[in-house]
């Protein structure tokens, strides 16, 4: 005990320590830095929803949807193994404005090329928050009767409690 002690209170030692703390401090700004940027990246950059007509929309919805369906469980369409794919008459109209804001979430520019950049960037988590509050606010905005079902989806990816 006695020898740490004595290489505790050595000059060495405390230069040493003191370098240590100068490391961590200029690591943590640099990561606050690129937070920031990050950040300012995301909220700069450019997102576009196409204004469709209704049933244009609803059509490509349901397009979009059986399509990702197919995608989880190949095959099974094809085997008769599922049920039909959706069709825009047989649609519940929540699930129809659930997959019309899925389908214009997709299609926003660089929407899931942006979120793979974040993965291990400081600020990851608050840049995927901001981008997703964009999209969806950037959707309520072209599509107002689709608001209520982006807050919604904006609830259930944010952990946020149900409302009422």
């Amino acid at each position: 005990m006695e020898r740490i002690e004595a290489a505790e209170r050595s000059e060495e030692f405390r230069a040493i320590a003191a370098a240590a703390v100068r490391r961590s401090k200029a690591a943590r700004a640099a990561a606050v830095r690129r937070r920031r940027e990050l950040l300012a990246r995301i909220a700069a950059e450019p997102l576009e929803v196409p204004r469709l007509a209704p049933d244009k929309l609803a059509a490509l919805a349901v397009e979009h949807r059986n399509r990702q369906e197919e995608k989880r469980a190949p095959g099974r369409w094809r085997l008769g193994r599922a049920a039909e794919p959706a069709t825009v008459k047989g649609a519940e109209p929540g699930a129809l404005r659930q997959w019309e804001v899925d389908y214009l979430r997709h299609r926003l520019s660089r929407y899931h090329e942006i979120l793979g950049e974040l993965y291990g960037s400081a600020g990851r988590a608050a840049g995927e928050k901001l981008l997703r509050r964009r999209v969806y606010a950037t959707i309520s905005e072209a599509y107002p009767h689709l608001a209520q079902e982006c807050e919604r989806q904006l609830r259930e990816r944010e952990g946020g409690p149900p409302p009422g």
